[in-house]
């Protein structure tokens, strides 16, 4: 069985697919789940825009309706923004229950990356992905995200992983996944707000057409997915020390309400805001557009 008979592709997104042109997926539960209203429906139209601005078009993913939506029109973007408080976050798992019930629902990497991949579009564009949660020792919280980018044929462009997470752990998972980490103009992996975590990249490529020749051969050979960590713009980046102090009373906060399991990430975002004076949304936001631009551009690139 496929998952392409539960796509809804857009005119805009067949037709470039068709006459062979740039296409870049987008996910939705940053929409559904990673900021407030009016704020995300803004982020969702900018970040269309800069993709388009860079010569690919634009393809934001979600469920709606009973149907998997590549590529969406501004009433749905709105639609999104709008239900983010009610709205479900799909992962893999959660996919023929969220297509059967017809619910809204913001996809994650690893759904984003299953319909794009169905669909022919082989480049994303997210803020940052997930990971190894800390304490996954004791809690065994490990995102889907990481077993997908091992196996589905989609590169993501990323600000690495989100800072709330045990990043060495993650890097160390992907490892063992085969999944090829290449540095966008740095050798140090990035933590989302931070330009650095600590951690090295795999490979770095210094431009776009060096990140197409690597993506091109990976799919190729068969292989599965690749990661493009491309760190947040210098001009808006927080710093790590600063944000590390606010992710632990996060995480105590969110230990200390028993919040868990896939309502943890979005719990820990909102809280960051609220701790960081809104800077977090600001440094999101802006990470988010760096990326959308440079997956724009190696897809490009792919297309020649």
């Amino acid at each position: 069985m496929s998952l392409r008979p539960h796509l809804t592709i857009s005119p805009a997104v067949q037709a470039a697919l068709d006459a062979g042109r740039p296409v870049v997926a987008l996910e939705s539960t940053i929409i559904t789940h990673g900021m407030p209203y009016p704020q995300n429906l803004t982020m969702a139209q900018n970040v269309e825009r800069v993709i388009a601005d860079n010569g690919a078009v634009p393809a934001t993913i979600a469920i709606m309706d009973g149907r998997f939506m590549v590529g969406t029109t501004d009433a749905d973007l709105e639609r999104l923004a709008k239900t983010g408080g009610v709205a479900a976050k799909a992962s893999r798992r959660d996919v023929a229950a969220l297509l059967a019930s017809g619910q809204v629902a913001g996809t994650t990497v690893a759904t984003t990356m299953m319909a794009a991949e169905a669909a022919g579009i082989r480049m994303f564009a997210t803020g940052g992905i997930g990971g190894v949660h800390r304490g996954a020792e004791t809690t065994f919280d490990i995102s889907a995200d990481l077993d997908e980018l091992g196996r589905t044929q989609v590169a993501v462009v990323c600000a690495g992983a989100k800072s709330i997470l045990d990043i060495a752990k993650t890097l160390e998972v992907l490892e063992s996944k085969g999944v090829p980490v290449l540095g966008f103009g740095t050798d140090d992996f990035p933590a989302f707000w931070a330009r650095k975590s600590g951690g090295k990249v795999d490979h770095r490529v210094d431009d776009a057409a060096a990140a197409a020749k690597v993506i091109a051969l990976q799919f190729e050979l068969g292989l599965g997915g690749v990661l493009v960590a491309n760190p947040i713009p210098e001009s808006h980046a927080l710093d790590a020390a600063e944000i590390e102090t606010r992710i632990a009373a996060a995480i105590a906060d969110a230990e200390a309400q028993g919040v868990g399991r896939k309502e943890l990430t979005p719990f820990l975002l909102k809280r960051i805001f609220e701790l960081t004076d809104g800077k977090s949304l600001v440094a999101n936001i802006a990470l988010v557009e760096n990326n959308a631009k440079v997956a724009a551009q190696i897809a490009v690139a792919l297309a020649r």
